[in-house]
């Protein structure tokens, strides 16, 4: 995944100053604040419900468990492999025998790039056989590899001062991981940066927030007019100990192998099913993570939480749709209705408007699949009222990240207080999502979960991204919140508010 930076601010707060005032959609006056707090507040018992089944009824633990079949029995799911285009299969299998509507595949081109084998190994000032991954992308080594000094450098801006001895060498980045965001760059485009001052190669200590000799892969991204040159990912303590030898005055010797290579662009599909929507059916309410991965560990967490607490989303509503009458429901106000019983209508839970499942193909290559997507729908992004996406881990949420106007925040924080009997309510900035930015740079309201990142960083992009790393218990939480929220938008009389 691509991960920006995120930075809390403090919930805005618009109940007193809106209250009585008209929220408008397409320039024409709807419903006052006042009413879409109540009608949200209608929401309360369907959102108990939808908690009780995830976290403490019948479907606890579904997540997981589905999660733990579909990793366990293909692995790993990289771009233009085949372990992705059978994952694709049975998600697509697995959708309709849960009875989701309108499953379908929609094809895309995605890169395809292999790691081939791969070592690094130190000659000097000692024999020492280092854990290495490939960037994605990279190219190879020749056959009899790269060996070369090397030079340890801390930042951008010491290669620079630095450049007249890069040439010829291999450039190690010993760069200290502040956050992920403003610490990812050196894995972007640190062989970009070391191939301008004459490197024969780059070596990247992994961005990662805590390391058990543990090297993390990635994307990384080349630059036209630039040489190409081979490009890996080392551990934080070979870096670490690099970086101490030659502040010792110790020469460096590295003899690197890699057998990267691309091949031409593969055929692969975004997943889609959904529940499609009673009264308005061409307005949509996306929610969505990725299916593909990394080439190593398991993806279980990167992300096949996201993925699978989306469908799960799904799940729970279809499942409540079939055991639930409007009359579980009562208690709201009928000067509020319209039509129809008190909150409720005849069709359950089945939403006003449609939810959209979405599994992103070749995420980890930049959206690839995403923006394919974004460009076969854009024409009808004025019908999008919220798009969502899970792609930093399913442990516990602390609450959803989103990226929208005041108004539509305001209405965001009271669906989240409907959260209260999980104790997670929170609306944090900067919802965004390397598959949903496309749709948020045009206008479209969209979430995020927020949870554990410093957890998620230890283990991302790594050998270490497995079952073990997830908690049936804290997908439970993940799912009711991600069905919640999504319910209550996809069903409430209004699309959100724009800018």
């Amino acid at each position: 995944m691509k991960f920006l930076l995120f930075t809390f601010v403090g919930v805005v707060h618009l109940l007193s100053t809106n209250s009585g005032k008209a929220i408008y959609r397409n320039g024409i006056s709807q419903k006052t604040f006042q009413e879409i707090k109540e009608e949200i507040a209608c929401y309360g018992d369907v959102a108990k419900a939808i908690i009780n089944l995830a976290v403490y009824g019948k479907a606890q633990n579904r997540s997981y468990e589905r999660l733990a079949l579909l990793v366990d029995t293909v692995g790993p799911r990289l771009s233009g492999s085949k372990s992705l285009e059978k994952a694709i299969q049975i998600m697509y299998q697995n959708l309709q025998e849960d009875g989701l509507e309108n499953v379908h595949l929609e094809p895309v081109k995605i890169p395809h790039w292999e790691r081939g084998e791969e070592s690094a190994v130190m000659l000097e000032p000692r024999n020492h056989k280092m854990a290495i991954l490939g960037l994605g992308s990279s190219i190879g080594t020749p056959p009899e590899g790269i060996t070369a000094e090397v030079l340890v450098v801390t930042s951008f801006d010491e290669l620079q001062r630095r450049a007249p001895e890069a040439r010829g060498k291999i450039v190690v980045y010993n760069q200290p991981y502040t956050n992920y965001s403003s610490t990812v760059q050196y894995r972007v485009q640190g062989a970009v940066e070391a191939a301008k001052v004459g490197a024969l190669a780059s070596l990247i200590r992994s961005v990662a927030s805590f390391s058990i000799y543990s090297p993390h892969t990635g994307v990384q991204e080349y630059q036209d007019g630039v040489p190409k040159i081979p490009t890996a990912c080392i551990t934080v303590e070979d870096a670490e100990m690099m970086s101490r030898m030659v502040s010792r005055g110790n020469r460096i010797v590295i003899q690197l192998k890699m057998g990267a290579r691309s091949y031409p662009d593969a055929d692969s599909f975004n997943t889609v099913a959904e529940i499609t929507g009673s009264k308005y059916p061409e307005q949509v309410v996306l929610v969505s993570g990725h299916l593909d991965s990394w080439d190593v560990g398991q993806g279980a967490m990167d992300d096949g939480g996201g993925a699978f607490i989306s469908w799960e989303a799904l799940s729970l509503i279809k499942d409540l749709a079939r055991s639930l009458s409007a009359s579980v429901f009562p208690g709201c106000p009928w000067q509020l209705m319209k039509a129809g019983p008190p909150c409720r209508n005849a069709t359950g839970l089945r939403p006003k408007r449609t939810l959209r499942l979405v599994l992103w193909t070749a995420e980890e290559q930049g959206g690839i699949g995403a923006f394919q997507y974004y460009q076969l729908h854009k024409a009808n992004s004025s019908n999008y009222s919220l798009v969502m996406e899970s792609d930093s881990g399913t442990f516990l949420p602390s609450g959803l990240q989103f990226t929208g106007s005041d108004k539509a925040r305001a209405i965001m924080e009271e669906v989240m207080s409907l959260l209260k009997p999980i104790n997670i309510t929170q609306v944090f900035r900067a919802g965004e999502g390397t598959d949903i930015n496309f749709w948020i740079q045009a206008g479209v309201p969209g979430a995020s979960l927020l949870d554990d990142l410093h957890k998620y960083f230890s283990f991302h992009h790594s050998h270490g991204d497995t079952m073990t790393v997830m908690d049936p218990k804290q997908m439970n939480v993940a799912a009711a919140l991600w069905a919640v929220v999504s319910y209550v938008v996809a069903d409430m009389e209004e699309m959100l508010p724009r800018s």
